[in-house]
């Protein structure tokens, strides 16, 4: 699968405890989760995503984006929801990830982007033991963002597990080569000029 270059210092570590800092906000099956902002590449309009076959479920399929193949993750489907359904508002947060020491790009899908959200380390609970569909090891903490509303904060390197994306990256591979043969023509017949 293509990388892109990063933009994130390598020194980011996405895998430690919650702490202060800016997230961003989003909307999966009525719920709020939140990652860390450096994590973000870019928030997409949800358009085509190309299905793969052989890919597990949670898998939505792959985009192209500027010329690279980046598989898609629908995390309703890896949290045991029925598969996001696509609104107006429906969107593809690009995230970069670690896996084995690389830096990888992958898409979420988002019911919708809330907001960016600033906490404080004293506003970072650690994660409820209890009461979410999230497996806690996907989660590095809760935000209070107001009143008595918490946001679920996700470890994206953790919720987009290395088997899964290599599963993706295959994807991704395999879809990157299917555009040159699909303009050929069925049964070795030849192509008319254009």
């Amino acid at each position: 699968m293509s990388t892109m270059a990063s933009s994130v210092p390598a020194s980011a570590d996405h895998a430690q405890p919650a702490d202060g800092g800016q997230y961003l906000g989003f909307y999966i099956g009525g719920e709020e989760y939140a990652v860390g902002i450096l994590g973000v590449k870019e928030i997409l309009e949800y358009e085509t995503v190309t299905r793969v076959p052989k890919t597990p479920t949670s898998i939505r399929g792959v985009i192209n984006l500027r010329g690279s193949v980046v598989p898609v993750v629908d995390l309703a489907v890896k949290f045991g929801l029925p598969e996001s359904p696509v609104t107006k508002r429906t969107c593809i947060v690009v995230l970069e990830v670690d896996q084995e020491q690389e830096r990888t790009v992958v898409g979420v899908i988002a019911d919708a982007v809330s907001q960016v959200i600033d906490l404080a380390p004293t506003e970072i609970e650690p994660p409820p033991r209890f009461g979410t569909q999230v497996h806690l090891d996907y989660l590095r903490g809760m935000g209070r963002t107001g009143g008595k509303k918490f946001v679920l904060i996700l470890d994206a390197d953790k919720v987009l597990s290395s088997q899964e994306l290599l599963a993706a990256a295959a994807a991704a591979h395999e879809a990157s080569e299917t555009p040159a043969s699909a303009d050929a023509p069925p049964d070795g017949q030849e192509q008319p000029p254009a």
